[in-house]
């Protein structure tokens, strides 16, 4: 018991870095996400931390960093032994590694009984409530193609290259919320030209909760999740990663929309009902979306956000969204089902596809939904899948994931998505951008034999019975990961990881019919990270990348970077700061690598052709409550005299950017 208490005051000694945490899950994303919902969600449950007798299984869910089995061993230790007395127990509950618990124990507390006084605070928002305020300035130094011309005739940016960003975050307890979120992306209007209401991106929500049986009450904006994410799932959605928990979705159903992304929500009024065991969730949405046009006809829908231009002016809110639905959801004793329904309206139809590969897209301007899901817990397998139908045509998944051992766990998935699916929200788990036309068999196994090794891998077969863009025949394809983690102490840890993937595509030859050959795609990354003191840490991670086409010649690339990290505890100040060589030699054979930066604002950089790349990010506490971030980066390539084409051109081979933001609570 002395051991344990040992071992437990050491993890809950060490600080914990949201940072950290979502760099964990987003490691193998190549887009650049809005993660700040995510960054939002877990530095407000650091504040205030979920009382993990009386938690959830949906607040449970929205720490991300909890797997479904994970969820359900702590809901059936409450159930069997009662209450926690101690944050001691969770090392005895199934499934709760030491890693789990470091994270958990920042997240949550044992809770008090709330005093009289307490609740009729609670019950009063103006003066209980907290305010988080948020300005954020962002620019790229150097003088783009866009900002130049002075010729009114041609295409160019409208506005100044400022990126400016103004947040407002108000919560009372768990019972009440709002927000308002402002942005203006570099190159748009800002109170001139097309643009007179100052930003270009308004959104905002006011939220009540645990209000008799209303579970949620959202006026404004909000995002949906349920199921695997095949029928209805706006918003943040992980897929395949070096992570076994981001196989299964953690639908945490209606939700605020807290994000600055312009497209993946929607704006109306939603209600979630308890009735248990059921919950029912109603919503309708009616919003303005930006769309290009062709005699009256959407071609496409944009999704960029991005009003620079006069044709991109001419592309914004040029059609309406009308949606509505409802979803009917039954949990009991580690059972759920749920059934969602919607409909969508377009203020225009969407053109028929024109090509062989899109003749298979949506046309029209209705479209119906309708997906039934479930998930069950048995012992120490959890069963999970959803079958969807929209109008012409099905998909379905299912999938498992199973602890074997303490220190084994088995993952698996088949999915079959028809070419004829289709919908404007669909998230689930696939190989393509949307699940359609798709399908295929994921088995994924992890090891961890003690708290010093930890190996994780998966197998992802896949066909695409359809044609693509690119694509003039039924394609195949596979994936593999192997990734091994190996602690030699509490301050050092090696990762290896191989990755490996096969696809096939159109030949280049001009020949009247194109035939497939195979492209492979191999990374060997290796990292070392350092805890050298308590307020120092270091990274360096090598990375390789191979990529061949059929017999020809294969191209390589590398990436070398060194991370260090500032983080001294009670310090006002704390930074990283990060120096990286590359060189890719071409579009195909480019790297990808997460960076830390200002907070809620998380991206992923992409590394192509040959250069250095040095980023500062760093935090300095001005007062209690008043925070100040800087992020400074610089890339300089060596084998070029320009960056960019079109109107984001820059002459020259450098580009810097600054970013800078200030937070007040109170």
């Amino acid at each position: 018991m002395l051991v344990c208490c040992f071992c437990f005051q050491n993890i809950h000694a060490q600080d914990i870095d949201v940072e950290q945490i979502i760099e964990s899950i987003a490691q193998n994303n190549t887009a650049d996400i809005d993660y700040s919902e995510l960054a939002g969600r877990l530095n407000s449950y650091q504040r205030n931390p979920i009382r993990i007798n009386k938690a959830s299984k949906e607040q449970l869910e929205e720490l991300v960093f909890l797997n479904p089995l994970q969820i359900n061993a702590l809901i059936d230790y409450r159930i069997t032994h009662g209450p926690l007395i101690s944050l001691l127990e969770l090392q005895s509950i199934d499934g709760f590694d030491s890693e789990t618990i470091r994270r958990l124990v920042h997240f949550v507390t044992l809770g008090k009984p709330k005093r009289a006084s307490d609740e009729l605070a609670q019950n009063n928002p103006v003066t209980n409530g907290k305010h988080d305020l948020i300005f954020h300035y962002g620019r790229i130094l150097e003088q783009k193609k866009g900002f130049g011309l002075l010729d009114q005739s041609r295409s160019s940016y409208l506005g100044c290259p400022n990126r400016l960003v103004a947040r407002y975050r108000f919560n009372s307890g768990r019972t009440f919320s709002g927000s308002l979120n402002m942005e203006k992306d570099a190159g748009e209007p800002f109170f001139i030209a097309n643009n007179q209401e100052g930003f270009d991106f308004y959104s905002g929500h006011v939220m009540i909760k645990d209000w008799g049986r209303v579970n949620k009450l959202i006026i404004g904006d909000y995002a949906l999740q349920f199921g695997e994410g095949l029928t209805l799932w706006s918003g943040l959605s992980f897929g395949k990663g070096s992570e076994m928990l981001t196989l299964a979705k953690q639908d945490v159903g209606l939700k605020p929309y807290t994000s600055i992304n312009e497209n993946s929500f929607f704006r109306g009024l939603a209600a979630s009902l308890d009735m248990k065991p059921f919950r029912f969730t109603s919503f309708v949405s009616y919003k303005r979306i930006d769309a290009t046009l062709k005699d009256q006809k959407i071609t496409s829908l944009s999704s960029s956000g991005l009003h620079r231009t006069f044709s991109e002016i001419a592309a914004k809110n040029s059609t309406t969204q009308f949606l509505f639905g409802s979803n009917l959801q039954y949990s009991n004793r580690g059972l759920t089902i749920g059934l969602t329904t919607y409909r969508s309206h377009y203020g225009h139809a969407f053109e028929a596809g024109k090509y062989l590969y899109n003749q298979s897209n949506f046309s029209g301007s209705d479209l119906t939904n309708v997906g039934l899901n479930y998930n069950y817990t048995v012992r120490n397998t959890y069963f999970f899948g959803e079958v969807a139908y929209s109008g012409s045509g099905y998909a379905f998944l299912n999938g498992m994931i199973s602890a074997l051992s303490p220190g084994v766990s088995l993952s698996l998935l088949h999915r079959n998505y028809q070419r004829n699916y289709y919908s404007f929200y669909n998230h689930a788990t696939s190989e393509a951008a949307g699940a359609t036309n798709e399908s295929g068999f994921y088995v994924g196994l992890a090891i961890v034999p003690n708290s010093r090794w930890e190996w994780f891998g998966y197998v992802d077969l896949y066909q695409f019975p359809g044609l693509k863009l690119k694509v003039d025949v039924p394609s195949r394809g596979y994936e593999m990961l192997g990734q091994l983690s190996y602690k030699l102490s509490k301050k050092l840890k090696w990762i290896i990881r191989y990755k490996s993937e096969t696809k096939e595509e159109n030949d280049v030859l001009k020949n009247a019919l194109n035939t497939l050959v195979q492209v492979r795609k191999q990374n060997y990354r290796f990292e070392i990270n350092t805890q050298l003191s308590d307020r120092f840490s270091f990274r360096k991670r090598f990375e390789l990348i191979q990529v061949q086409k059929t017999k020809a010649q294969a191209d390589w690339g590398h990436l070398v970077y060194q991370d260090i990290k500032y983080s001294p505890l009670k310090s006002k100040f704390s930074g990283s700061f990060r120096v990286a060589y590359f060189y890719t030699p071409n579009y195909d054979a480019r790297i990808y690598a997460y960076e830390n930066d200002v907070l809620y604002t998380y991206s992923t950089q992409m590394y192509q052709n040959k250069g250095v790349r040095y980023y500062f990010n760093g935090r300095y506490t001005i007062q209690k409550g008043l925070d100040l971030w800087l992020k400074y980066s610089i890339i300089r390539y060596l084998e070029q005299n320009t960056i960019g084409s079109g109107l984001d051109q820059i002459n020259g081979n450098m580009r810097s950017e600054i970013r800078l933001q200030l937070r007040y609570q109170f």
